[in-house]
């Protein structure tokens, strides 16, 4: 079966419509981070505790509803979850833009964290694309988020002091808006859909996730990673402005900082892939982290030198982000992709929920310094599991489009192409007339196994013969 190297309309549709809904949407999460620990002072009943737990409260319902919602995508279909997920989304916002107490803000932002659409969004590119240009718009989609990030850092501070807080929320309730419009009238409809092992958790593989060491540890380490950035946002802009420095211009701060952060990181990503150093590279990364936590729980600094610090943090962190679910994604079974993703995202966003409560609750006892040194002795213990990381195996993924195959033919399939030399793993997905493949490039027959790709039922029975 001969494939286009290229993505086809309907492809690249998908990658730029997909890509700027989850854009949209993580554009106004990331911009409450830099300033709400700031603006919330003014809400009623306002404390480091509800701060914290507001910050990080969104984190928990997505924790709670990341799963639930893949597998209600495949029976409800896509676009009717997401758009559900987006409303509830932006119902969270409105609720938090019209609260002028905590209380309001957090019910706002537990209702905002219940639109967990991440596993449907995925699960809808994969059935609008083919295997082999899949890889394409999941790294699209990868890039908007990085991209988000940066941009918001940048944005929400001088925002805020333009709109205020409220003004925010109703910001993200319009992009809610938005993302609704693109995916109703902008992304294409699939032909069919069918259940997707790579982006939908299955409950009987659970266990199995959780019984894998190296797999663990990645899932700890996303769950460090984002416990020490909320837990970081409850403290940091108190810094800055301790500094006399006006919230409209803690925007120049992270340009600065988001620009020096990629110099350094791209460098640090191109020797992981390049040289295959990649448990390496992430435990200098988890240094980094863990230095800037201890520098600045127990040392006030000037602009520059806090400016210098938060570039290494932030090159650190960006990188971990970057690195962590290329790690799962090539490190977990092929027929369990979906559920060591979905069990991922959950560990995720439950370190987003745990670091900002967590925050709080040390700063009002222990100051804003306790929080920083708190986060370098996670940062420091993470780093001792990194220790145990094995480096992912050198495998590509391959997947043979074989829609012409009848079910029964699919086991003896799948234990002929095992045989061949180089291939690691094989899976068969019979409603998705495929099977996915490891392989090792450098010892792999691919004439051998390009073959069973021309081949029909037919063809398959000849082969066999």
């Amino acid at each position: 079966m001969n494939k286009s190297s290229h993505m086809n309309k309907v492809e690249k549709r998908a990658a730029v419509t997909l890509s700027s809904v989850f854009a949209l949407r993580m554009l106004g999460l990331f911009m409450l981070l830099p300033v709400f620990s700031l603006a919330g002072q003014q809400l009623e009943g306002y404390s480091p505790v509800f701060i914290g737990l507001a910050i990080g409260a969104y984190g928990l319902t997505q924790a709670i509803f990341q799963i639930p919602f893949g597998w209600l995508s495949d029976r409800f279909g896509r676009k009717p979850v997401i758009l559900v997920g987006l409303f509830l989304f932006a119902l969270g916002s409105v609720v938090a833009a019209l609260s002028d107490h905590i209380y309001g803000v957090i019910l706002g932002r537990l209702l905002q964290g219940c639109g967990a659409i991440a596993s449907a969004v995925m699960a809808l590119a994969a059935d609008l694309s083919r295997d082999e240009q899949r890889t394409k718009i999941m790294a699209s989609i990868g890039m908007s988020i990085g991209a988000a990030f940066a941009v918001a850092m940048i944005l929400g501070p001088g925002l805020t002091e333009l709109l205020g807080l409220s003004g925010i929320f109703w910001s993200i309730a319009i992009l809610s808006v938005v993302a609704m419009l693109v995916i109703t009238f902008l992304t294409p409809n699939p032909e069919s859909q069918f259940v997707q092992r790579d982006a939908i958790a299955s409950p009987q593989q659970v266990s199995s996730i959780f019984k894998d060491g190296q797999l663990m540890r990645l899932n700890f380490g996303i769950f460090s990673l984002h416990f020490l950035l909320t837990s970081f946002f409850v403290v940091f802009p108190l810094r800055l402005a301790d500094l006399n420095i006006a919230l409209i211009n803690h925007s120049w701060v992270y340009l600065v900082t988001m620009l020096g952060a990629i110099a350094v990181m791209l460098p640090m990503i191109i020797i992981a892939e390049k040289k295959r150093l990649h448990a390496r590279v992430m435990l200098i990364g988890v240094i980094m982290i863990a230095m800037v936590q201890l520098l600045f729980g127990f040392q006030q600094v000037s602009l520059v030198y806090l400016v210098l610090a938060m570039v290494v943090y932030f090159a650190g962190f960006n990188l971990m982000e970057a690195l962590l679910p290329s790690m799962i994604s090539r490190m977990a079974p092929l027929s369990g992709k979906g559920t060591a993703l979905g069990i991922y995202s959950t560990f995720q966003f439950s370190g987003a929920f745990s670091g900002g409560p967590v925050a709080g609750l040390i700063m009002q006892y222990s100051g804003a310094d306790g929080v920083y040194i708190a986060g370098a002795v996670i940062a420091t213990f993470w780093g001792f599991l990194l220790l145990g990381l094995k480096n992912p195996p050198a495998l590509t993924a391959y997947t043979l489009t074989m829609p012409d195959i009848s079910i029964d033919k699919y086991p003896s399939l799948v234990e002929d192409i095992k045989a061949i030399e180089g291939v690691s793993e094989a899976v068969a997905l019979p409603e998705a007339g495929a099977v996915y493949l490891k392989v090792d490039k450098k010892t792999l027959d691919s004439e051998k196994l390009e073959r069973y790709s021309r081949f029909s039922q037919q063809g398959i029975n000849s082969l066999s013969d």
